[in-house]
């Protein structure tokens, strides 16, 4: 009996440990689906997609890397990777299927069809779609019948986490190696989170101007973590503002809603102009599809250009501005204006 009772108790402590063991898995797996995304890259490595034009406004797409000279700050770096026009992107294409899209869903997914069309053969797509959750419906993959499936599975209704989507969406270009990058994402920009802080700041004031004179769109937690994380990797996005984000649209309004509607509309131009993208305005529904495949032209028609900083100053979260000069004498070089140096 005492080595029966000896084996039933080490059987008893194996179970328990066994249990302990997938208790702590399972809190570990919670514990990690409710921390946000993480991104590890190279601090001084600098990456800039650059859209070259003639002073009529068209691109120039045959330039080699001796035709640019880059400069941080006034003095120039040593260009350290080149990729000509036409070497592929991997991109996320991010829609918004929040309540605020639910009419609309079909030309929605037409014109993103029409935008996978007008990309290039080598590019790689990842789906993600958000509202209350974000969801990615298919990872990166260059299958244009995989791409389309998931377009057309998107569903949903309720909030909009759409900063919470763009830093999903950077978390995993990040993980893209050294392809060139980018995000379009189609939404009205009134992020749940961000119009709740924007409402509490305007809560008190009386007239419009005083309304919009209390909120700080570029003073943003939300905006910056994002547009940090696309500095270090290099990402442009490029953002699609769907008719409600327009607060012409909307008359009248309150004076806490109009400063809500122009807040998000700046963060969103904010977003195109300091990754070196554009913002578009979709004032038609039908002008969406087109909107799309001038966004897919554009990338069609980006250099891109890393060097390694030669700052010697420490990472202070100062500004860093960056100027990029062709040596073709009617060119004119867009990119992204600089950096805060995080």
């Amino acid at each position: 009996m005492t080595f029966f009772n000896t084996f039933r108790h080490k059987l008893t402590k194996i179970a328990c440990a066994l249990v302990a063991l997938v208790l702590l898995s399972a809190a570990a797996r919670a514990q990690a689906q409710d921390e946000p995304d993480v991104v590890t890259t190279s601090t001084n490595l600098v990456i800039l997609n650059v859209g070259v034009a003639d002073q009529k406004g068209r691109a120039i797409t045959n330039l080699s890397q001796s035709d640019f000279s880059v400069y941080e700050d006034g003095v120039k770096q040593s260009v350290v990777s080149f990729e000509p026009s036409t070497a592929p992107f991997s991109l996320v294409l991010l829609l918004d299927m929040s309540g605020s899209t639910i009419n609309f869903r079909p030309t929605l997914k037409q014109s993103a069809l029409r935008f996978i069309d007008a990309l290039g053969p080598e590019d790689r797509v990842e789906v993600v779609a958000f509202n209350d959750k974000v969801q990615t419906l298919k990872h990166f993959t260059g299958d244009r019948r995989e791409i389309a499936f998931a377009i057309n599975e998107a569903k949903g209704k309720g909030n909009t986490n759409l900063y919470k989507a763009l830093r999903h969406s950077l978390a995993d270009l990040s993980k893209e190696g050294k392809r060139r990058k980018a995000i379009v994402v189609l939404t009205d920009g009134l992020d749940t989170e961000e119009r709740q802080l924007d409402g509490s700041a305007t809560a008190e004031a009386k007239t419009g101007d005083e309304a919009v004179a209390n909120v700080k769109p570029d003073q943003s937690a939300a905006l910056r973590s994002v547009l940090d994380l696309a500095d270090r990797l290099g990402v442009t996005i490029y953002p699609l503002a769907l008719p409600s984000a327009d607060p012409k649209k909307m008359l009248p309004f309150t004076p806490q809603q109009a400063a809500i509607y122009s807040a998000a509309r700046t963060r969103m131009q904010t977003l195109a102009d300091r990754t070196g993208g554009r913002l578009h305005e979709i004032r038609r529904l039908e002008d969406m599809g087109r909107l799309y495949a001038e966004v897919a032209a554009e990338m069609r028609t980006l250099y891109s250009l890393a060097y390694q900083s030669s700052n010697a100053r420490p990472r202070d979260g100062k500004w860093r501005a960056i100027t990029v000069e062709v040596t073709r004498a009617d060119a004119i070089a867009r990119s992204r204006p600089g950096y805060y140096a995080r």
